[in-house]
């Protein structure tokens, strides 16, 4: 293949990322230029639209010009249709950014062809060709953080779904969420109790003090930390986090049989009080032939959208 020069994005509900990623044949993808702006969501698609472009642009005058640019690799928020590079829905944390036409915009600003996937789908296929999937013929692939994705990795291509839909795997109903509403309309999915908001509003629920040291309310890291000294709500908030991923993991090891579970994402580097009931919950799930399934971390960090964004451009992400 011979290397190969990417401009990459992230567009995520928070921040925009961008960064020039070289692809060549079997050496570790590299990734120069990095920066990041604040997405600023609220104001709307068109601002997260100008926002992305105007980081693309970036990209593009310090790699020298487009010449000898692959092209415009994206990784997004929101469900999208890898064939046109459209948004076609994006939840109220990125309001006005569903029906954005975002890979025919950034090719008419840049001149470059672009590709656009979905950003679990990104960071999925960034940790499965270079990362901790690296050799594995197939992978399941949880992002556990202010929300939860995931997506199925086989062969280097990620399962899609007749709706651009397969992979949310937060979304999958679990026995810990049964009766609580979740914020897609249905209810009892695992997303609503075991992502990061759902660990801090269990907390405070079972009277768990909501300032910290510094008199800012309680986050993540400050219930984590108190788990760990033991406090009993924040074991508890943890524990049914914990145990609801592990019960959804076995339950879709069984049925999709992977080759390895990645897990990444900031509820993910939680500790004993998490993963202990994440253990529990995989082995009251998980059947006999495939508990021996391997669950490991991310090795890619926050490069893996980029990646995963880039590796599209060059090879698509999706059978075809």
């Amino acid at each position: 293949m011979g290397a190969q020069k990417v401009v990459a994005i992230d567009i995520g509900g928070t921040k925009i990322a961008s960064a020039l990623v070289t692809l060549e044949d079997a050496k570790k993808p590299s990734v120069e230029f990095f920066d990041k702006i604040p997405t600023e969501a609220k104001r709307g698609g068109e601002v997260v639209l100008a926002n992305a472009i105007r980081m693309a642009e970036r990209v593009i005058e310090l790699a020298g010009g487009p010449e000898g640019l692959a092209g415009v690799g994206v990784s997004s928020g929101g469900v999208i249709d890898p064939r046109t590079g459209d948004v076609t829905y994006a939840n109220d944390m990125m309001p006005g950014w569903g029906g954005t036409h975002l890979g025919a915009e950034l090719t008419a600003a840049t001149g470059l062809p672009a590709r656009v996937l979905n950003d679990v789908h990104a960071h999925a296929l960034g940790e499965a060709r270079w990362g901790a999937g690296a050799g594995k013929q197939s992978c399941l692939v949880v992002a556990v953080g202010t929300g939860i994705g995931g997506a199925f990795v086989e062969r280097g291509r990620i399962m899609l779904g007749a709706h651009n839909e397969a992979g949310h795997i937060g979304h999958v109903s679990c026995s810990d969420a049964a009766g609580i509403p979740c914020q897609c309309g249905a209810t009892g999915h695992m997303e609503t109790i075991a992502c990061g908001p759902g660990i801090i509003e269990r907390y405070l629920e079972l009277g768990g003090e909501p300032i910290d040291g510094e008199g800012k309310p309680v986050d993540g890291a400050v219930i984590d930390a108190r788990a760990a000294a033991g406090d009993e709500a924040a074991r508890a908030a943890e524990a049914r986090s914990g145990h609801a991923i592990g019960e959804v993991l076995g339950s879709l090891s069984n049925m999709l049989d992977p080759e390895c579970i990645i897990l990444s994402g900031s509820v993910a580097q939680c500790g004993p009080a998490w993963r202990d009931a994440m253990a529990a919950g995989w082995s009251e799930a998980v059947m006999p032939p495939v508990a021996s399934t391997p669950i490991v971390s991310g090795d890619l960090g926050g490069d893996a959208p980029l990646i995963g964004a880039a590796e599209n451009i060059v090879k698509s992400a999706y059978a075809e």
